[in-house]
């Protein structure tokens, strides 16, 4: 990797789940979910992120969420399943992407809100274009992403240290 080339998170909100009888971590996807996973799966690719590794949560949706989205990617990254994901503050998820290894230049971090949203904009210290708008004029809806950019190691990672780039939701 190239200093000058920034490094990118894509943080991908798990597909709409359906409301089984199921705890809460053992929900599988709805109908529409598994639709708007493998769209999301086509808009990832189509941004050019060449991602090295996605770190997924446990649960149910998240897995079935990036099963079907890796799908649609043109090659198909190392994968890890980390439970602390589930029910994570933004400054927790922080953490996890601050143990990242220094050879991964692009990752995605599959997992649920309200940490995904709130970690989308504690990192983003400045945002290119209307990514910003459109991630915060809904809320951060099932099977979204936003993708951001940054300097530097994974270690020094921190509030405000990148910028949103991009932003895309099934509806747009």
């Amino acid at each position: 990797m190239s200093v000058a080339e920034p490094r990118r998170i894509v943080l991908f909100r798990h597909a709409k789940a359906d409301w089984s009888q199921e705890t809460d971590h053992e929900r599988p996807l709805a109908d529409r979910g598994r639709l708007d996973a493998a769209a999301a799966g086509r808009s990832l690719a189509a941004t050019g992120v060449a991602v090295d590794l996605a770190v997924c949560s446990t649960a149910v949706r998240t897995r079935e969420t990036w099963k079907l989205a890796v799908q649609e990617l043109p090659h198909r990254p190392r994968t890890v399943y980390e439970e602390r994901i589930y029910e994570a503050s933004p400054g927790e998820l922080i953490a996890l992407l601050n143990e990242t290894p220094e050879d991964v230049h692009d990752l995605v971090l599959i997992g649920h809100n309200p940490g995904i949203h709130g970690l989308a904009v504690a990192l983003a210290g400045s945002v290119e274009g209307d990514a910003d708008g459109r991630m915060n004029a809904h809320g951060f809806p099932a099977a979204s992403f936003a993708v951001l950019t940054f300097d530097g190691s994974w270690k020094a990672l921190e509030p405000a240290a990148a910028t949103l780039v991009d932003f895309w939701a099934p509806f747009e």
